[in-house]
């Protein structure tokens, strides 16, 4: 017996049902849904679906109280590099890149690794850019209460790549800021200099 064993858990009827309408999407679009490799496909997509929309059941602010510490703190704290998977809600089609998020504790701080968590739970849904990164930055400035939160997320969307304007090379940027980091160019100025990738 292994001393570690990671498990997927599904909602038996939910899949069952999605996996009935990707039966019906694939002979929409002229599939034998019964060929041999095909016959999986729509069980195999309705769990990759629950997969990625995952967030929608989670609390993101449970997530950073769950190792939530009092520490006398004020300096930056920075994870950058975080990377995002989600899904547009316009077309369901992938948009993926990475997230900086960096915060400026008040005596209180959270685990390191519950900041990419949180940008996982609000991933995992069907999404927009801009809101996405409005949200991190809202759950980390309302769990923590800091004197100022940055997110910047960088993405590709397969939305524009492989349909509509088919732009291959094009990178969407987005930031929110609170406190600190909105009101104190300075602040804001050194979080960009340091999340600043081009000399890496």
């Amino acid at each position: 017996m292994p001393l570690y064993r990671r498990e997927e858990h599904y909602d038996d009827e939910a899949i069952s049902a999605l996996s009935g309408h990707y039966r019906q999407l694939l002979e929409g679009i002229g599939e034998d849904a019964g060929r041999e490799g095909l016959l999986k496909t729509p069980e195999r997509a309705a769990k990759a679906l629950a997969f990625l929309t995952q967030g929608m059941g989670q609390d993101p602010a449970a997530i950073l109280r769950s190792a939530m510490f009092e520490e006398e703190c004020e300096e930056m704290v920075i994870v950058r590099d975080i990377e995002v998977f989600s899904l547009c809600e316009h077309h369901m089609l992938p948009f993926l890149g990475k997230a900086h998020v960096a915060y400026l504790p008040k005596g209180r701080i959270t685990g390191l690794s519950k900041i990419p968590r949180v940008v996982d739970v609000f991933a995992r849904r069907l999404q927009v850019q801009e809101r996405l990164t409005r949200q991190i930055r809202d759950c980390i400035q309302d769990t923590l209460s800091p004197r100022g939160v940055a997110v910047v997320v960088e993405a590709r969307h397969l939305c524009m790549q492989m349909r509509g304007v088919e732009k291959q090379r094009s990178l969407t940027t987005t930031s929110a800021f609170t406190g600190a980091f909105l009101n104190d160019p300075k602040t804001r100025k050194e979080f960009m200099r340091l999340i600043d990738t081009k000399g890496a």
